[in-house]
């Protein structure tokens, strides 16, 4: 016990403790979790169990890693494309989000102060409903007989939706790429929107005056000025929209169909439908590292290009 608060004691004061402790969440809550998926990507399936990685018997010591799984992801190509598909998606979505969010964000953030609180509740009102009810709305309005239906076939807008490839038959609006897309567009989008304002409403106006004054048009003031001072509310609001994205499962499931299966209804088929623990978690690792090396090497590239500035 004492020896415990020797050490915890110097990691809850002063820099230390602010440093350490962030580190010590990321080390239990996503670290050690990673490593056990990563150990059991590696591990042979013995019905319900796992064999050890690392046994010891008659004095040796043996190493037994299985990658198999991870060659059988490259070679299978239901694997290949859906992790493509997955990828394609999200950064659909992240794009819709960002045009439809953007302009929202801004006119939020140019609002008056005494406006800006009920805009922000407005954003935030689809959190105090269940997620899942959220979707399953969807599911009953784009349905037929649904009024989201019905709007769509009166105006003709399902025929342009056909001729785009997005439906696979007029009057079709469920389980395609269009149903799937406009899900998680609007479940995400406050995810977006958020940071933006956040960003958008510390910007100093000032230097919108001034470009003004030197004879910028508001569109030039725009993208010489709001959109290069925004840029790490737009990075932010990509992240926070592609990355839950890319490994979504519920609404490809009610929404999509299949044609449109993710790589998150894959690693569910392999866990629970084939009971394949090691495959379905050498999936889950190669998507963790499809996002993360990315974006390791993202923050780099930040890094340096902030040295640099300085």
């Amino acid at each position: 016990m004492n020896l415990l608060r020797r050490l915890w004691g110097p990691l809850t004061r002063g820099r230390t403790g602010v440093i350490a402790l962030p580190y010590l969440w990321l080390l239990v809550f996503f670290l050690l979790p990673f490593l056990i998926l990563a150990k059991i990507s590696v591990s042979e399936m013995e019905l319900v169990t796992f064999k050890d990685v690392l046994t010891y018997s008659d004095g040796v010591l043996t190493l037994a890693l299985k990658f198999g799984n991870y060659l059988f992801i490259g070679q299978d190509a239901l694997y290949f494309s859906a992790y493509v598909r997955s990828v394609q998606y999200a950064a659909t979505t992240t794009l819709l989000c960002l045009f439809i969010g953007y302009p929202f964000a801004y006119f939020m953030a140019r609002a008056k102060s005494t406006t800006q609180p009920l805009l922000l509740m407005l954003v935030m009102l689809p959190f105090w409903t269940s997620f899942l009810l959220r979707v399953y709305s969807w599911k009953g309005l784009l349905t037929d007989g649904g009024w989201v239906w019905n709007v769509f076939t009166a105006t003709g807008i399902d025929l342009w939706l056909y001729q785009m490839g997005l439906i696979a038959a007029p009057g079709k609006l469920m389980n395609t790429s269009f149903s799937l897309v406009l899900g998680m567009t609007y479940t995400y989008l406050p995810f977006m929107i958020l940071p933006l304002y956040s960003n958008l409403s510390k910007m100093d106006t000032r230097l919108l005056e001034a470009a003004a004054d030197l004879g910028a048009t508001p569109w030039t003031a725009f993208w010489k000025i709001t959109v290069p001072l925004s840029k790490a509310g737009i990075i932010a609001g990509s992240m926070l929209v592609f990355i839950p994205c890319i490994g979504e499962y519920v609404i490809p499931e009610l929404l999509g169909g299949p044609e449109t299966q993710m790589i998150g209804r894959v690693i569910w088929d392999e866990f629970f439908s084939n009971n394949d623990w090691p495959m379905a978690s050498a999936v889950a690792v190669v998507m963790i590292l499809l996002i993360i090396v990315p974006l390791a090497a993202f923050n780099k590239y930040q890094a340096e290009a902030q040295e640099k500035a300085r």
